[in-house]
């Protein structure tokens, strides 16, 4: 599953008025503002990230 496969993150929300707990998870991610993207290497971990904070992402397959 992560043989070389990556997904592009992108933080479509913003954070105010969110969880402290979501928060943190999108700092995991490695994302620090509205509209920030960052390419992720596809792995369960990150997928379970992904999932927790769905509703304030954008997710694509990366070239």
């Amino acid at each position: 599953m992560a043989d070389g496969k990556k997904l592009r993150v992108t933080l479509v929300k913003g954070l105010m008025g969110t969880k402290q707990s979501h928060r943190a998870t999108v700092r995991g991610l490695g994302l620090r503002r509205r509209n920030h993207c960052v390419e992720l290497v596809d792995t369960p971990a990150v997928r379970g990230m992904i999932n927790r904070v769905s509703y304030l992402l954008d997710v694509t397959e990366a070239a």
